[in-house]
């Protein structure tokens, strides 16, 4: 199969900016609207989105499927295609089911509550499957189509899409519903938002199709050239002790997860903190993830053009991971002053170090992705940061919940600010433990591990 022009690899991220649009809708503005306009508890939303990664594992079954099981003699194309079929309409099916656990809190009608709420968590959860079974196949998508010295420039790409998916999101949010600036009568919020997801639904549909259509080509026995065993050879149990028979995987899928959480833990307040701490409206804190989102692409561009070339990628994951402890501080301190135009910029150069490690871990990552295992890798990887993506939700929502907490028991009034300090303080020893980790990655003694064990995993197959 021949290698991805640039135009290629353009057209190919047109997938990643559409999941980084919905991104902005479900971790920023939804957040917003469950916390904010609706008093949503703070844990509650956080478990409740976090279900979309707590699915996550399913993530290593979808990558093992489409390795060994092509639809209509293709691998990838048919699962992301169902897949994005699947989370656009559960995507616009969340918001009616979100209002009406709003009016049973306000109602205190228990029971319904009880249902209601498990309702939500489930539709979540079915939307993470969704994402997984589009997603894990995509990347493996980018790996087949990819050779190692092409996978950098592929991967920054890719990426920089995402996050101008990110921009565009944020964009559209405050354009779309800037009438929204003050509302909160859920009378009125409710229906505006539902057309606004669903007309989001339909263009990420048709720019996925725009995106994929005749980059999978349909795969033939002899497609593996010289009978080398594929990754559609290894089954479950198979990859499984491909995972846990190393120590570089372990501590690298511990790092990952590490890393994920430092930047994510605040993922469910961000904009709630803005609208609290800063007093902003619903379109104002939706511009927040723009400042995010150009920051991101400008930290991605300059990893991927500059820094990864001459520092290497260890190195640069490392920068990226110590600039990203040095901007949660700032995102501390500003809260202190009160003042929106310096979260503006703080998170602007939060975006910028996010950029940085996340364009060095990704290269990392798919460096440390055997092509023999692709699925399976791919699906680990996605498994780590999709945990961590959850747990980041779960846990951001409950210190948010626990600072109020001891606020009110402390009896230190109701300033909002502590109960974000709390977050973004435990944010940050986060990411410092994701340095320490990374410290303890070791690429000659990764490759060499999985390696031996990938053909031992192989070999008692064939015996």
């Amino acid at each position: 199969m021949k290698s991805l022009s640039l135009v290629a690899v353009l057209r190919l991220g047109l997938f990643q900016g559409c999941l980084g649009c919905l991104a902005v809708i479900f971790s920023g503005l939804l957040n917003r609207i469950m916390i904010s306009e609706l008093a949503f508890p703070g844990l509650l939303v956080g478990g409740a989105l976090a279900f979309e990664q707590f699915v996550a594992p399913a993530r290593v079954l979808f990558g093992q499927i489409s390795d060994a099981h092509p639809l209509w003699g293709r691998h990838r194309l048919p699962y992301i295609w169902l897949g994005t079929l699947l989370f656009c309409g559960f995507a616009v099916g969340s918001v009616p089911l979100i209002f009406h656990v709003g009016r049973l809190l306000e109602a205190g009608d228990k029971g319904p509550l009880g249902f209601a709420i498990a309702a939500l968590c489930g539709l979540f959860a079915l939307y993470g499957l969704s994402v997984s079974l589009a997603t894990t196949p995509y990347l493996a998508l980018v790996i087949d189509r990819t050779s190692e010295s092409e996978r950098p420039r592929a991967v920054g790409v890719i990426w920089c899409m995402l996050t101008v998916g990110i921009v565009i999101g944020a964009i559209l949010i405050a354009i779309s519903l800037r009438s929204l600036d003050g509302v909160t009568d859920p009378a009125v919020l409710e229906p505006v938002l539902l057309r606004f997801m669903a007309r989001v639904a339909v263009v990420v549909m048709a720019l996925t199709l725009l995106a994929t259509w005749g980059m999978d080509t349909p795969q033939t026995t002899a497609a593996d050239g010289q009978g080398q065993r594929r990754e559609d050879s290894i089954t479950l149990p198979q990859a499984w002790a491909l995972i846990t028979s190393s120590r570089q995987v372990l501590v690298f899928f511990a790092f990952l997860i590490c890393f994920t959480l430092g930047l994510f833990l605040q993922d469910p307040i961000l904009e709630s903190y803005g609208a609290q701490v800063f007093a902003m409206p619903i379109a104002a804190t939706a511009s927040l993830n723009a400042f995010w989102g150009v920051g991101t692409l400008l930290g991605l561009l300059l990893a991927g053009l500059w820094l990864v070339p001459r520092l290497g990628k260890l190195a640069s994951a490392r920068l990226g991971s110590q600039l990203i402890v040095a901007t949660l501080g700032l995102l501390l301190l500003c809260g202190f002053s009160g003042n929106a135009s310096a979260l503006k910029g703080v998170l602007l150069l939060f975006g910028l170090a996010a950029g940085i490690g996340t364009n060095s871990a990704l290269v990392l990552m798919l460096d440390l992705t055997l092509p023999q295992a692709a699925g399976t890798f791919v699906g680990v990887w996605g498994l780590a940061q999709a945990l961590s993506r959850a747990l980041g939700k779960v846990i951001g929502g409950g210190l948010l919940d626990l600072g109020r907490w001891l606020q009110t028991t402390a009896g230190l009034g109701q300033d909002p600010f502590p109960a974000y300090a709390l977050v973004l303080l435990v944010e940050m020893v986060v990411a410092l433990l994701a340095l320490v980790l990374l410290a303890r990655v070791n690429l000659r003694q990764f490759r060499e591990d999985t390696g031996r064990t990938l053909s031992k995993v192989l070999a008692l197959e064939l015996g």
